[in-house]
């Protein structure tokens, strides 16, 4: 693995994370069809160099949000095709996950909500949120890369220990009385850009897996927005389908849910999702 993995210049995280967050603003103020501002335009209004606004760029037309027409500029993308599985009545109880997960942080910072992340949570852009970035690892090898957005009103006093070792929605619960009920998660298939792949220790390009997941308490409250990145060679989904109603009530299968950490819902807490995510054998 990179030596230099998991240790990043300060804040080159989080650049990299406001760069993709402000096209996608402009991606989702925009109708399929639109262009986008030019190069230079984009690293003026953001004070970046154009090979950091290119490689956001890039991630953005790779994962089908974004269609570049040579010599005319950048274009939105035709919209989506979107698949909903649908979860029974009762929801679903995430068992553990399979493997010894834990965590390596990448950034720690509070930082303002911005517009996109602030609609999400619905905070006004100035609101304070806990930005996090951190590489999650099972048996020590990395399998994804994890972005979080936290109300900062909501975890005041919180500390990097008790996410690194998957105790947001305990700590949530026992010091705050904020209990979470629902998360609405979608995933969509993308590559990893250059330094992705060094976190992860894969080819740049390899085939990843997007989540991004609302999560929100029992008064409907959002309390978290995440999107992470897992390895496309390591991972992989399995939905279960109920066609009819069972005999007799079935437990569920060991395994880790998609996107959400093992320990996040340990506590009898349901999440609103009918998927299963697997470790596959490398």
């Amino acid at each position: 693995m990179n030596a230099d993995a998991g240790r990043e210049a300060p804040g080159a995280v989080l650049k990299r994370e406001r760069v993709r967050d402000h096209i996608l603003e402009l991606i989702e103020s925009q109708r399929p069809g639109d262009p986008i501002p030019s190069e230079r335009t984009l690293c003026a209004r953001l004070g970046v160099s154009r090979p950091t606004l290119r490689a956001a760029v890039d991630e953005l037309v790779v994962a089908g949000l974004l269609v570049r027409e040579h010599g005319r500029g950048t274009f939105v993308a035709p919209e989506k095709i979107t698949q909903e599985l649908v979860p029974d009545e009762q929801g679903l109880a995430v068992p553990q996950a399979a493997g010894a997960w834990s965590s390596r942080l990448l950034e720690f910072t509070t930082v303002q909500a911005g517009a996109r992340v602030g609609r999400k949570l619905r905070l006004s852009p100035a609101a304070k949120i806990v930005y996090v970035a951190r590489l999650r690892l099972v048996d020590g090898a990395p399998m994804a890369i994890e972005h979080l957005h936290i109300r900062a009103d909501l975890v005041p006093g919180l500390s990097a220990q008790e996410l690194e070792s998957g105790d947001l929605y305990e700590h949530l619960r026992a010091h705050h009385d904020v209990h979470v009920r629902e998360a609405v998660q979608a995933i969509e298939p993308t590559v990893v850009t250059r330094a992705e792949a060094d976190l992860l220790d894969v080819p740049e390009l390899s085939p990843a897996l997007l989540f991004e997941r609302l999560t929100s308490d029992t008064e409907g409250r959002p309390v978290e927005y995440v999107h992470s990145l897992y390895r496309g060679d390591r991972y992989r989904i399995v939905s279960r389908l109920t066609l009819g109603p069972a005999a007799t009530a079935v437990a569920p299968l060991p395994g880790h849910h998609p996107g959400i950490p093992p320990g996040d819902f340990a506590h009898g807490d349901t999440v609103a999702s009918s998927t299963r995510g697997d470790i596959q054998a490398p």
